[in-house]
């Protein structure tokens, strides 16, 4: 059964990731040093893992891109001391018949909190912000913000309705989705309903969690959200493929974006939706060879001091079995990371400790099969056979 649309964009980064102080009135501009540069091109051997593993990978991953209508994806899987294998197959294209590329970007969607979540972190270990600072201390007009901290929104716990659950933000967005939402503007559908619970009580997956954190960002730095990232965060990350981007630009070359969250319900071409309503929730660009890095990055805090890094993994439970939260990350099957979704396109980035083992993925299209993300039946496909001991099993979306 297709969930509305409403659904579909708030369900975000735990059961899809899908995707304003003053300073924040516009969205942040794009990192300009990307950006130029051209994808890392490096052969990886398709063999690597052997060719008996890479042959159970290849049946396992094409079976389920058949079953789920999945046009187009790329698998990334590095097993230190086994080896790796990297696979694009599909279409990038499904009008030209173009095969899907290892080198292309694509939109990361929910992985961008980890990058916003890494930024106010910074800030943490900076001594500039505190997590039980009030949201109020930076952002005013917030519900209940007085009691809602820093830490409830990262860990999404504040009570705070989600802006993309608003049945009139579901229609300004899909009736122009070549419109540029600033971050207040986005806030201000969330806002006019109240809290669903008070904070730190649960769990709920929400968008204006991270769209406020945000701004706290731009309000203790003076800063686009953008130039903060860049800087603390993609730079000394070696991060130089990845993109926040203006409005709808995408990097080249880029595959077409398929979702069926339009007004009919009918297939369209996302590729060139203006991601500005998602923000520091879900607006960034990457692609294998960064989000690989990256993977490792964000799981073992080399950006953070340990203290700060011990805080975000703290993880909570979800009220999903085998799933938990922390500070803009999650748990799954002992696999951590983020996954992404934003109408076009979906991606995981996970990391397992035990094995050090990293798991990417890049699909062009969030359109759901049986109820269910196609990233994630291709990542819980992927895992059963490479760590049958650690399954990535992301839930039936809600």
């Amino acid at each position: 059964m297709r969930r509305t649309p409403s659904r579909r964009l708030s369900a975000a980064a735990l059961l899809v990731a899908s995707v304003l102080t003053p300073v924040a009135v516009t969205p942040a501009a794009a990192v300009p040093s990307v950006r130029a540069e051209r994808p890392d091109t490096t052969d990886y051997p398709r063999h690597a893992l052997g060719p008996e593993l890479s042959h159970r990978l290849d049946r396992a991953i094409e079976e389920v891109r058949r079953e789920a209508d999945i046009p187009g994806l790329v698998v990334g899987l590095w097993m230190p001391g086994k080896g790796h294998y990297v696979r694009a197959t599909g279409v990038a294209d499904t009008a030209t018949g173009q095969p899907m590329r290892r080198d292309v970007f694509v939109r990361i969607g929910s992985e961008t909190k980890t990058f916003t979540v890494t930024a106010l972190l910074k800030l943490v270990d900076d001594g500039r912000i505190g997590l039980d600072d009030p949201i109020a201390k930076y952002v005013k007009g917030v519900p209940n913000g007085r009691k809602i901290t820093l830490r409830h929104l990262a860990e999404m716990r504040s009570g705070l309705f989600p802006y993309t659950s608003d049945p009139d933000f579901v229609h300004d967005l899909l009736s122009d989705p070549q419109r540029t939402f600033t971050p207040r503007q986005a806030l201000a559908y969330g806002f006019k309903h109240k809290n669903t619970f008070a904070p730190g009580k649960q769990f709920e997956y929400c968008n204006s969690n991270l769209v406020l954190l945000g701004l706290v960002i731009e309000k203790v730095t003076g800063k686009r959200l953008a130039e903060v990232i860049d800087k603390r965060v993609l730079r000394p990350a070696h991060l130089h493929h990845t993109v926040f981007p203006d409005n709808s630009e995408f990097p080249e070359p880029h595959p077409r974006g398929y979702t069926n969250q339009t007004l009919s319900g009918e297939v369209a071409d996302a590729t060139d939706w203006n991601p500005s309503w998602a923000w520091a929730a879900g607006a960034m660009i990457s692609n294998l060879h960064d989000l690989r890095r990256w993977a490792r990055v964000v799981a073992t805090g080399t950006l953070l001091s340990p203290r700060t890094q011990a805080e975000r993994l703290k993880m909570l439970p979800t009220g999903v079995p085998g799933t938990s939260y922390g500070l803009g990350i999650f748990e799954s099957g002992g696999w951590i990371g983020h996954n992404g979704s934003i109408p076009g396109y979906e991606t995981v980035t996970v990391y397992l400790p035990s094995k050090r083992a990293t798991l990417v993925l890049m699909l062009n299209t969030d359109i759901t099969s049986q109820g269910q993300e196609p990233s994630s039946l291709v990542a819980r496909a992927i895992t059963e056979i490479i760590t049958p001991h650690h399954v990535y099993d992301r839930p039936i979306p809600r």
